[in-house]
């Protein structure tokens, strides 16, 4: 900004600013104050240098009092938020005031800040690298008709007091040096959180000064309908000991959506290149390089990534590296210590599939082989929780994919029922392991032997004899079943292929198909498509006994 003088001469004019920097604390959420703690850290090393004072600044409703914060509140961290950030190298702590703080936006922040700045004019303010963060600093520096630096890596002293942030520029291809001189105002600036190096020190001392801003302006033309907090995974990709990373080669959402599933099936963690950042393919947290966070896991597989060198100076402390690209000649290709040239949307769901089937026989082996390790000690019904939760999968999932319903599985689970051979072979099967993997020696001989036996024990309350014994195979098959009295019996919904007819020989039987509840008395029958979920219970204070006939296809 400059005028003129009498000969027309051009003149910059001189804004006096104090030597400060200053830097937001953001107290929406635990993960957020720490990137800002981690910007503060930053800071603190470049004031070391400059000779200027830290400050850390927070938007908070009045009265709050950020001694005594639950477990649950957003910035329940150890110690409070100014003992924290104290403790990180902040000279001042200032806690701005204010009740319409209660529902933080960009809008109402930058409105109530503007005029704090133009009074105390800071040498430097700085936000943490997020999307609220980068709407605050370009709010707050159009108000002050300033300059901004985006996406700052580092801050450095530069020549005659000047600061300078390296920023990624053309897309991450190349980190452009950019020069904040002073006698310009307040300067604002967007800093990665990432990278920050310091010691946190208890024993630093300074002052909090809480400010009330008692003329924060009404919003025009926005209006807050509803807000609520979105949790932050605590998934950390910088200690995971394995890495999934995708690129642009991956092309879009839908195609990146195949690395996190690859990562479920490796028990490893998400992360990305800057464009699937960019384009909103993932959050932030999980940018990967010099803009991002450096990773070191014992295994990076790294999928439809070029291997520029911001990326690879991220992944250069990993183990063993693993690249995906249909380019031969992508730079990955060097550092990798094992490549794949194949189109990732292709080659990723074969990888996943076949990764999870090696992964769900690995681990079913381990849990039920004769001599288990303390997995395998578990009942059957634990094994095959902990099968599932390892899959990824919901009750529901594994019901869908076994022909059974949620409280079935709920039921095998807690071991209120042993499961029949039909349930054993569906479970292999969506599992994509042998059947026997799931049993013990003495099991299998007991599975075996039922495949003859005329009468199996199936419940705590629920038997069946086998009239037609030696038709295991065949579509048509009959049982008597009994059930015992109503008082002793938890019925147990079932559904598979095909048609069921039951007729009521003794006793009182309810019924209940889908919905629909039925009241059977001896001598009433009823015919019914048993993919429907159904289950039996005994309305007699004696057993209940009836001919169920199947035909399956």
């Amino acid at each position: 900004m400059g005028t003129k003088n009498r000969n027309g001469q051009a003149r910059t004019m001189t804004h006096t600013t104090t030597n400060e920097i200053w830097v937001f604390g953001d107290l929406r959420t635990r993960q957020l104050l720490d990137w800002s703690l981690k910007v503060l850290v930053k800071a603190a090393g470049l004031a070391g240098e400059t000779g200027d004072r830290v400050v850390m600044f927070s938007l908070t409703p009045a009265e709050t009092n950020l001694l005594t914060v639950s477990e649950d509140d957003a910035c329940a961290i150890q110690g409070t938020v100014e003992d924290q950030a104290i403790a990180w190298g902040a000279n001042v702590v200032y806690l701005f005031e204010n009740d319409r703080f209660s529902a933080p936006t960009p809008h109402l922040f930058a409105d109530a800040l503007t005029p704090v700045f133009k009074e105390r004019s800071p040498r430097l303010v700085l936000f943490p690298l997020t999307d609220f963060g980068r709407d605050l600093a370009a709010r707050t520096a159009a108000a002050a008709r300033a300059g901004l630096m985006a996406d700052c890596v580092e801050l450095k002293p530069g020549e005659e007091g000047s600061v300078v942030g390296l920023c990624p520029a053309w897309g991450g291809e190349i980190m452009a040096e950019i020069t904040y001189a002073p006698g310009h105002g307040t300067g604002f600036a967007t800093v990665q959180p990432h990278g920050a190096t310091g010691e946190k020190d208890p024993r630093n001392r300074g002052r909090v000064e809480r400010v009330a801003l008692a003329d924060v302006p009404e919003a025009k033309g926005i209006r807050l309908v509803s807000s609520r907090p979105v949790p932050i995974t605590a998934d950390d990709i910088e200690n995971a000991r394995t890495v999934v990373v995708g690129g642009a080669g991956l092309g879009s959402m839908e195609n990146f959506g195949q690395v996190r599933q690859l990562a479920a099936a490796v028990a490893g963690q998400v992360a990305a290149t800057r464009p699937p950042v960019l384009d909103h393919w993932v959050a932030e947290d999980r940018l990967i390089g010099q803009t991002g966070k450096t990773v070191s896991p014992n295994l990076l597989i790294s999928v439809g990534t070029s291997g520029a060198v911001q990326y690879t100076a991220g992944i250069m402390g990993s183990g063993t590296i693993v690249a995906i690209n249909r380019d031969p000649s992508a730079p990955i290709f060097r550092l990798a210590d094992i490549g794949v040239v194949a189109d990732a949307a292709t080659f990723l769901p074969l990888l996943t599939s076949r990764t999870r089937q090696a992964v769900m026989r690995r681990l079913a082996d381990d849990m039920c082989a004769d001599n288990p390790e303390p997995l395998g000690k578990s009942g059957f019904g634990e094994k095959i929780r902990v099968l599932r939760e390892t899959q990824g999968w919901s009750k529901e999932h594994l019901a869908e994919a076994t022909g059974q319903t949620p409280e079935f599985i709920a039921d095998v689970e807690s071991g209120d029922i042993s499961p029949p051979v039909a349930f054993i072979l569906r479970l292999s099967s969506a599992y994509g392991v042998d059947p026997g993997t799931f049993l013990r020696g003495e099991e299998k001989e007991r599975i075996r032997d039922q495949r003859t036996q005329a009468y199996v024990n199936r419940t705590r309350n629920y038997s069946y004899e086998t009239l037609t014994s030696g038709a295991e195979h065949d579509h048509l098959r009959a049982f008597m079943v009994t059930i015992e009295p109503h008082h002793d019996h938890k019925p147990v919904a079932y559904k598979h292929e095909g048609e069921e007819f039951i007729f009521v020989m003794e006793g009182e039987l309810e019924f209940t198909l889908g919905s629909q509840v039925h009241a059977l008395k001896k001598g009433e029958s009823i015919h019914f498509h048993s993919n429907t979920p159904h289950k039996l219970k005994s309305l007699s204070a004696e057993v209940t006994r009836c001919l169920v006939i199947l035909y399956t296809i």
